[in-house]
């Protein structure tokens, strides 16, 4: 076996094994370190890895040589191709300002914005509303055009009356919170969690169906505790990671 460690997986007999197989060597194969070979194991190590027959192992290996992942060579192996991108790291840091810069070098699309009842998901949130201000983003990398992240913010209604939507292509949310509305925020609490892209995601973001996706949730506080807006934000999973620094006092 080489230094690259594809990940295990716990198989879903409801899905096609192969498809299955494929992605989670994807996510492995995008994650991979710097330093990692980029030499495959054989289709027979692959395949007594990951509990599978060597014919579903040689098709998932076929869906990444088709998506330009990987190339297959007689009799020398198979081999990661140099150029797959590596996850970009995100870094979660204690400010606020930190958190503003996170979006710089995006492109952002407003792709619509309105009154909706709360979610169920985020009744604890607005224990005081029955309905909150929706507004729904697509950012795209600066360079590239690329999709990179799709966000949904739910936000309090008073506070939405003085968000311009134009606003929301130019700067991040909490920066039109606080700069704009004049929101006194007090702190913003970060959830990240790995998730499978749905249909809607997986259309944004043109990834398969069902590949890894990075879920962020923030929720901002005012100086009084009030929730004054949760976002969702679904990114890429082959673009991004996530790294929390904790110093030392």
């Amino acid at each position: 076996m080489t230094a690259f460690a594809p990940d295990s997986l716990v198989l879903n007999r409801k899905l096609p094994l192969w498809y299955q197989v494929s992605q989670s060597l994807r996510a492995s194969i995008l994650g991979r370190t710097p330093d990692a070979s980029l030499r495959l194991p054989t289709e027979e190590q692959l395949a007594a890895h990951y509990g599978v027959s060597v014919l579903t192992m040689r098709q998932a290996l076929k869906e990444l040589e088709e998506e330009g992942l990987i190339s297959r060579h007689r009799r020398r192996g198979t081999f990661i191709e140099p150029g797959a991108r590596r996850s970009t790291p995100r870094r979660l840091l204690g400010s606020i300002d930190a958190i503003v810069a996170q979006q710089s070098g995006e492109r952002t699309t407003v792709l619509g914005h309105g009154t909706e009842p709360v979610p169920g998901e985020l009744a604890e949130h607005f224990p005081d509303l029955a309905e909150v201000v929706a507004y729904r983003r697509l950012r795209r990398d600066g360079e590239s055009g690329e999709p990179t992240n799709w966000a949904e913010n739910a936000v309090r209604p008073e506070l939405a009356a003085g968000i311009d939507p134009a606003d929301l292509e130019r700067w991040p949310m909490t920066k039109v919170l606080r700069d704009v509305v004049g929101v006194r925020i007090s702190r913003i609490t970060d959830t990240v969690e790995a998730r499978l892209a749905d249909p809607e995601t997986a259309a944004l973001l043109q990834v398969p169906l069902l590949s890894p996706i990075l879920h962020y949730t923030g929720v901002t506080y005012d100086e009084d505790g009030r929730v004054v807006d949760v976002a969702r934000i679904r990114y890429r999973g082959d673009r991004f990671s996530f790294t929390v620094t904790v110093e030392a006092q």
